[in-house]
């Protein structure tokens, strides 16, 4: 396709930068709105651009893909993470699917600190009080939370991201542990400290606090189900900025309401929008809207990164970032 200028379709509105750069270099057609697209209007926008742009927000499954028609020949996605759209079968439909891997890492290990932080000095709480005007003033026993340091965090999936808040963890003087497919060489290892556990029921057993930092696949679908949820310790809490599929929601929240675990802090949900209403009556529990990559900074990099997977397809070649259904 070198040479011709490429019909790009963009579900949703990017950063100003990013869209005048993609105005400029390829025929751009914009969602003005800013709203989901419907499966009827993915579809239709499928079967009129060359390359869709979509993200998290988009499911694109094999019945979408079955008529998207011969037109469309990649998917853009404006994210890392590619669960929400059927890769084998686009790339069976010889549609490739590239995505934006590395630019999120820091950002989104800073929101796992953020909500460590938060859930562990209950600082949401303490923002009510102040919000509401209900402040009584200070008091040796009110607002009592517990110390980082010292504590054990357990990191469920050491790539990017789950080293990346190893190294803050190591800052903040926790004890660095983790479980992962495939153990760290031990030079990374020994650069976190880092305790690696082989079996995951044994690691959450003896973790304050567990970072979910997996990606979604069948595999990890309700990995932390109610089972292992029970291992937990009565004083151990967990944060999630990863995919809420991992975590069994209703588990979850009722061993939060229970007792059973003393905190969460939740950036993903499992049935994304729809967050269980129990969890946001609990005073231990720190919800988020999905922001861990919602930095300036990295919302512009990931475009960046959109577009030279473009310009490199739009040139002839392979997008440096594209995905392979067999390492998913």
């Amino acid at each position: 396709m070198a040479g011709e200028r490429l019909s790009v379709v963009v579900t949703r509105r990017l950063p100003e930068a990013v869209e005048t750069r993609m105005k400029e270099l390829f025929d751009v057609e914009l969602n003005e709105a800013d709203m989901p697209m419907s499966k009827p209007e993915l579809v239709s926008a499928m079967n009129r651009a060359d390359i869709l742009v979509p993200c998290i927000a988009d499911r694109i499954d094999a019945g979408m893909l079955a008529q998207a028609g011969d037109r469309l020949k990649l998917i853009a996605n404006y994210g890392a993470g590619v669960d929400h759209i059927d890769v084998s079968t686009a790339r069976q439909r010889g549609i490739l699917v590239s995505n934006t891997p590395g630019v999120m890492t820091d950002d989104t290990a800073d929101m796992v600190m953020a909500l460590i932080l938060s859930v562990l000095r209950r600082v949401p709480e303490g923002m009510a009080v102040m919000q509401e005007g209900n402040w009584a003033g200070w008091a040796p026993t009110a607002f009592m939370g517990g110390r980082v340091g010292g504590r054990r965090l357990g990191i469920l999936g050491m790539g990017r991201i789950g080293q990346a808040v190893a190294r803050r963890a190591q800052a903040f003087g926790m004890q660095v542990h983790y479980h992962n497919r495939r153990r760290l060489h031990p030079d990374t290892e020994a650069e976190f400290e880092a305790t690696y556990w082989e079996s995951l029921d044994q690691m959450i057993a003896r973790m304050d606090v567990i970072s979910v930092n997996c990606p979604h696949t069948p595999s990890t679908f309700h990995l932390m189900n109610a089972r292992r949820l029970k291992l937990m310790k009565k004083d151990a809490v967990i944060v999630n900025t990863s995919r809420g599929e991992v975590i069994d929601e209703n588990a979850l929240t009722r061993m939060l309401r229970s007792g059973e675990i003393a905190g969460a802090g939740l950036d993903v949900f499992e049935k994304g929008r729809e967050v269980n209403p129990r969890l946001r009556e609990l005073p231990n529990v720190v919800l988020l809207p999905h922001m861990g990559s919602a930095t300036r900074e990295g919302r512009a990099e990931m475009g960046e990164k959109v577009i030279i997977n473009i310009k490199t397809f739009a040139d002839g070649h392979r997008p440096p970032d594209m995905v392979v259904p067999a390492m998913l």
